[in-house]
């Protein structure tokens, strides 16, 4: 705890920036640690204030069991489903990450709410989800101060399911110097063109308005968040993706449905066949532009919190490739 505080302290005198002896000149605002909740001596919760969101943003971290040496960091993103009054990341509610992270050299970073936002910022301030500039946060304001507060070394890998795995590509691509691995699970990367459509539907679930995130249908900040027309700066990372056949199974048709909550089993089915048809595209893209990626296919699977937990195990070894020294 004491490390906590002295790195909030320090992220808060970092505000002033000495030019010459005697004078002080301010800086632009950078983010800071308001408190901390300690869940176990490896599970996290840190209260951000981030002057980009202009709130305090909640995200949770799983610390790795040897802390003394300098480790990478896995940005792991939720979907569309995650809520603002969520007091943890969908991740450690729906699936084993914890356990799973327990002996990975690693921290892992889960970012608390953001259903709606694909984690972007957005042109105007929505009236229902607010002021958004999940961008910003997520590459700017939050990876030195995981780093500074939580001995990381620089080293970043971004994840993400449905909604937060389009992110995590597209902020591979659009920050390609800051991270060095990336796994997609039943995302589609498609959103300007057709894909407009699905983007637009899943801002309108969480009660948002696309028209404020990246403006009208031919505005172009729907092709600048297109992963398929950035695929070349993906060239050299280490890329998972992967996609369900929409066949539900035992866990989608077992009597307690909590798996696949809040969808019912043919919603979930329906939604992972489009992110199948969105795998397929991608996959013969990258194939022909000879950007390497690993491409699963899972013969049963729906959008739901089974498969995904599944393919993150698969997807381990991938993102470790780009981060750490081995594939633990």
């Amino acid at each position: 705890m004491r490390r906590l505080r002295a790195a909030a302290a320090s992220a808060a005198c970092a505000a002033l920036v000495c030019a010459g002896a005697g004078t002080a000149v301010a800086a632009p605002p950078t983010a800071s640690v308001d408190h901390v909740v300690a869940r176990t001596d490896r599970w996290i919760q840190v209260f951000v204030d981030s002057p980009a969101m202009q709130r305090i943003v909640q995200v949770d971290v799983l610390l790795p069991p040897d802390r003394d040496s300098p480790h990478p960091t896995l940005y792991l993103l939720d979907g569309d489903g995650a809520d603002p009054t969520q007091t943890e990341s969908t991740w450690t509610m729906r699936t084993d990450a914890v356990q799973f992270f327990g002996d990975k050299p690693v921290n892992v970073v889960l970012p608390v709410g953001g259903g709606g936002t694909f984690y972007s910022d957005w042109q105007r301030d929505d009236p229902r989800l607010g002021h958004v500039r999940w961008e910003t946060f997520l590459t700017q304001e939050l990876p030195p101060l995981i780093d500074n507060t939580f001995h990381g070394n620089g080293r970043n890998a971004v994840a993400g399911l449905s909604m937060g795995g389009q992110a995590a590509m597209s902020l591979t691509f659009r920050y390609p110097s800051l991270y060095r691995s990336v796994a997609s699970y039943s995302g589609c990367m498609y959103t300007a063109g057709v894909g407009q459509a699905y983007v637009r539907a899943a801002v309108a679930g969480r009660g948002g308005d696309a028209d404020n995130m990246w403006g009208g249908i031919t505005d172009p900040d729907w092709a600048a968040h297109d992963v398929s027309l950035h695929t070349d700066a993906l060239r050299g990372k280490q890329v998972f993706i992967s996609a369900g056949t929409d066949v539900p199974g035992a866990a989608d048709l077992a009597l307690d449905p909590s798996p696949t909550l809040p969808l019912t089993v043919s919603a979930a089915m329906a939604i992972e066949d489009g992110a199948r048809d969105c795998t397929l595209a991608l996959d013969a893209q990258l194939r022909l532009q000879g950007v390497p990626a690993d491409v699963h296919y899972y013969l049963i699977g729906t959008h739901s919190w089974p498969y995904w937990q599944t393919a993150l195990h698969d997807s381990w070894p991938t993102l470790a490739a780009g981060v750490t020294a081995g594939t633990e």
